[in-house]
């Protein structure tokens, strides 16, 4: 890999965490359709779009419904999470992602943002990192999910920095994957088991350093 120049930042479970919101809005929906929603159910939901994770939840229920339906049904859950995430501030911000960010922009290297999530804006503005980032490409963005590249070719062309010169920060299989698909670096933020195919894996932001993105 030549010298990292950008560094690009998946948003759930890597800067912020909106996960635990997304399972609440999903748990809510199978709850007034009668069935239950564990944390175990929510992580086959990983990195997946909304109308793919409303099919495995659907599938869990073992409940049919009509296409129009699903729509309805997606579209609630997403207006119960956008509730949730109104009521989120800087606190909510993932440990050690504001000294990184710090030391990246002392060190000049670009910033973006590579979410699916069409609520990327607003989350970031109710944690105050809007200003940290170079580009912002989110889910109004794209027309690809993950493991498709776009999202962080977008970004890398936003930044106006080639490709391999690109550190990826990802929480999700499919997002390491977009990342390897797309000729970047890739720095897993999770578990070893889960990320075992990108080059380097953390257990969080804070365990990150400019050393360690040049290694």
């Amino acid at each position: 890999m030549g010298t990292i120049r950008a560094c690009i930042f998946d948003l759930d479970g890597v800067v912020v965490d909106t996960a635990k919101y997304h399972y609440l809005a999903w748990k809510r929906l199978a709850q007034e359709m009668g069935f239950d929603f564990t944390p175990e159910d929510n992580e086959k939901l990983k990195g997946v779009s909304r109308m793919d994770s409303l099919s495995i939840l659907l599938n869990i229920g073992g409940i049919k419904i009509s296409e129009e339906e699903k729509h309805q049904l997606a579209e609630k859950k997403n207006n119960w999470y956008k509730e949730y995430i109104d009521t989120m501030t800087p606190e909510e911000v993932l440990p050690g992602v504001v000294n990184f960010f710090e030391e990246l922009k002392l060190n000049h290297i670009k910033m973006a943002l590579g979410s699916a999530s069409k609520n990327a804006q607003s989350i970031l503005e109710k944690t105050n990192l809007s200003h940290w980032f170079d580009a912002i490409i989110d889910g109004t963005k794209t027309q690809e999910a993950k493991p498709n590249p776009e999202v962080f070719l977008l970004g890398a062309r936003e930044l106006g920095i080639e490709p391999k010169h690109c550190a990826v920060f990802e929480d999700a299989e499919a997002g390491i994957q977009a990342a390897l698909n797309a000729n970047m670096y890739c720095i897993g933020v999770g578990s070893p088991q889960v990320l075992s195919k990108a080059h380097q894996v953390i257990p969080g932001l804070f365990d990150m350093n400019m050393a360690k993105l040049n290694v």
